[in-house]
């Protein structure tokens, strides 16, 4: 398969000096490019992002709950953030796309640019180890990191509950209305919903169709939390 890419990305273009130059190649070449993609080194840098934000939320907040910190963590290693990190190093630029995905504006795509982001830990890590990678996922998001707000009040489940996903690369939940009950001005509506990492899917009810939704978030979001 052919496709385009750029000569920018030198061995210490983003901030670490690669002893293998071919780790920093695979990380910032896309499936679409075909052969040698960065797949799973996304699947290793993600794992090590998550593991250095969390690392670091600790060191700073002591003594928060762990609720607060997983709601912190997702906020910061979700798809919205790691576009955003993505943007400021111009990864878009040094990306090696097929020529489909060019054409179609990939180097400018959220998910591409976040997956190259934590691509690019895995490669740093399998390059120099840990502590490389938790220095360099420090340098790009250790700001981020530390302005965050330990006193903001928890967001609604289901945002939580997307938040938590997202930041899993899971795909989102989907809520289905399974049955209204009552009169019209005195109406019960009951919704199932159903996630990947729990079996069967989780049911709840409310006085709208908003607030069923919102229930059966939180019963997930119990439900995960007990098996974590």
């Amino acid at each position: 398969m052919t496709g385009s890419g750029t000569a920018v990305a030198g061995p210490d273009r983003f901030g670490h000096a690669f002893a293998d130059a071919a780790l920093l190649r695979r990380a910032l070449t896309h499936r679409s490019f075909g052969g040698d993609h960065n797949e799973r080194l996304e699947f290793l840098g993600d794992a090590v992002l998550s593991c250095v934000v969390a690392e670091r939320l600790l060191e700073q907040s002591p003594g928060a709950a762990e609720g607060v910190l997983s709601r912190l963590r997702a906020s910061l290693v979700n798809q919205a953030s790691l576009h955003a990190v993505g943007r400021e190093l111009d990864l878009g630029a040094a990306l090696r796309l097929g020529e489909g995905e060019e054409r179609a504006g990939g180097r400018q795509r959220a998910s591409i640019l976040a997956d190259a982001f934590e691509a690019l830990v895995g490669a740093v890590f399998l390059d120099a180890g840990y502590a490389a990678a938790r220095t360099f996922v420090l340098r790009h998001l250790g700001g981020r990191i530390d302005a965050a707000d330990l006193e903001q009040p928890l967001k609604d489940p289901k945002t939580r509950l997307q938040e938590w996903l997202q930041a899993r690369h899971l795909p989102l939940p989907g809520y289905e209305v399974v049955a209204t009950r009552g009169e019209a001005h005195a109406r019960t509506f009951e919704v199932e919903c159903r996630i990947d990492g729990l079996p069967d899917p989780v049911r709840a009810c409310g006085p709208s169709r908003r607030a069923a939704e919102q229930a059966v978030a939180a019963l997930i979001w119990q439900r995960l939390e007990e098996r974590a």
